[in-house]
Order: structure tokens, then C-alpha cells, then sequence
């Protein structure tokens, strides 16, 4: 079995969105407090490895001590499907620190998001972990989300403002699968919470939302990662994308090789050496 198969993720480096206007998209996130950073070639051993051909381009981005690139490719893929919602396979968002949750909100939408919240930011149950939340979607349609923690109930997070991304979240169809192939890649399990109610309706702006959310933690963190398993609304239509699609939004692990791997409902993940 090749070794990329059995790789153990130790901790999150960064994240990869496609985009088809690198420069574009990378004023949205200015706007909403990352700073900009180098453009490099994409290698073509790296290209290879996404199973593409041409070249690209990749843009750093950077909030705080976290790490954020927009990719693209010379051959584009795919648009962000229109239709896909908060509960479909293909949803995989990150969760930003903010402060203040409510200024960070209002400064997304004058940038260009498109809110997936139906209120802006909402206060979830303390058995939802009663953070402040809101989801919405950048320019190009991937999927974000606003957390503002209460002060002192996190100590990861600390200071005012746009702080850094605190974890990753991804809708999964089969959440005791999704486990086993995290579980042997060394990631543990953390307190999963059901999550329902007007707040959680008004969050992923969709009707009888019942969510069980899973945390995944890495040896070193954060960020982490969260399941997303939607027992309502019902299981969503199957879904497939390529790595220049605008949704094959890439996680990036510290490893000791250079691999692809795809969990069981297609989120990609790339392992790089450092």
C-alpha cells in the first residue's frame, strides 16, 4: 500500500482556494482584515499530483499566524455549483476569529459576500457552544464563517480584531466512515454536540436544520477540523469535482512526502513536506 494511503496528519499548514481572479478575490480578503502577500509559480510536479495539466499561479494570503493561498489554473474547472447548500457534500468552509463579530459581518457584505446566514450573526446555544456566529460566502462562492468567542472561553484566541482561522468545517454524508478514515490518520475525536433550533436554522439559512458537529483535532492546533453531519434537511444529491474546480478547496498538512488524498465524500487534502 503506498505510503500517501497510511500518512498520519500532524497538524494544518494552510488552505488552497481555487479562484479564476487570484488578484480579485485577494482584495475581498484585504477587506476583510488579510494581508496580501507574494504571487509564485505553481510547480508542475504539484500541478501533476492534482492530476492537471498547464500551469497556474498561486497568491499568499496570511491573517495572523494563519495561512491562506488562491490558486489558479491556466485550464479552469468548474464554477461553485449555485445550488449547493451549508448541508451538501461539497460544503467545506473555514471559521475566521473575530472580536466582533457583527463589524467583521458588516464589513464582508460592503466587500461583496453573499450571506448564507439569514440574520447576520447569531448567539448559538451554550450546548452549541454558545459562540457568536455567521456564515456567508466570498466573491467566487466559497463558504466562510465569522466565529466571535466569549471573552476568556477560548484561550487560543486572544486580542481585537480579525485574529486567524480556528478550524475547518466539512458536511459529510456518512459520519462513521468520515471517523474511521480521520481516526487512522491520527486525528481524535472531540465533544460532538447536536446542533438545532431557530439558531441553527437562522445560521445555515435553511428550514429543520439537526446537525451533529464533530470536532477532529490534530496533534497541533489550531486549526482544527469539524464534521458536518446534517441528519435534516436529508442526505444531499452526490456530487463530484475536480482539483481546479472552484469548490476543491484543499486543506494542507505537514508531512514527510508530497500526496493527494481524498476523504470518503471528496474533500481534498494535500500533504506537503516541511
Amino acid at each position: 500500500m503506498p505510503r500517501a494511503l497510511t500518512a498520519r496528519f500532524t497538524a494544518i499548514t494552510g488552505f488552497r482556494l481555487v479562484t479564476a481572479d487570484p488578484g480579485r478575490l485577494a482584495g475581498f480578503y484585504e477587506a476583510i482584515g488579510f494581508r496580501r502577500g507574494s504571487s509564485v509559480a505553481i510547480d508542475p510536479v504539484e500541478i501533476a499530483l492534482l492530476g492537471l495539466s498547464g500551469g497556474g499561479t498561486r497568491l499568499m494570503l496570511t491573517l495572523g499566524q494563519s495561512r491562506l493561498e488562491l490558486d489558479r489554473f491556466d485550464r479552469p474547472g468548474a464554477p461553485y455549483p449555485a445550488e449547493a447548500t451549508a448541508a451538501d457534500t461539497i460544503f467545506q468552509h473555514l471559521a475566521l476569529v473575530t472580536s466582533d463579530a457583527g463589524a467583521a459581518w458588516q464589513r464582508a457584505m460592503a466587500a461583496g459576500a453573499t450571506p448564507i446566514s439569514r440574520d447576520g450573526p447569531v448567539v448559538l446555544p451554550a450546548a452549541s457552544g454558545g459562540v457568536t456566529a455567521a456564515k456567508f460566502r466570498d466573491p467566487d462562492g466559497h463558504p466562510l464563517e465569522f466565529l466571535q468567542f466569549a471573552p476568556g472561553s477560548n484561550p487560543a484566541w486572544r486580542g481585537e480584531g480579525m485574529l486567524g482561522i480556528d478550524h475547518s468545517a466539512i458536511a459529510v454524508a456518512d459520519p462513521a466512515a468520515s471517523l474511521s478514515f480521520y481516526a487512522a490518520r491520527g486525528l481524535r475525536e472531540g465533544k460532538r454536540t447536536l446542533n438545532q433550533g431557530p439558531t441553527q436554522v437562522s445560521l445555515d439559512g435553511l428550514a429543520d436544520v439537526c446537525v451533529d458537529v464533530v470536532p477532529l483535532d490534530p496533534p497541533a492546533m489550531p486549526p482544527h477540523l469539524e464534521l458536518l453531519a446534517y441528519r435534516t434537511p436529508g442526505p444531499p444529491s452526490d456530487r463530484d469535482w475536480r482539483a481546479n474546480d472552484i469548490a476543491a478547496t484543499r486543506t494542507v498538512w505537514r508531512a514527510d512526502q508530497e500526496a493527494l488524498l481524498r476523504d470518503p465524500d471528496g474533500h481534498f487534502h494535500q500533504l506537503v513536506r516541511g
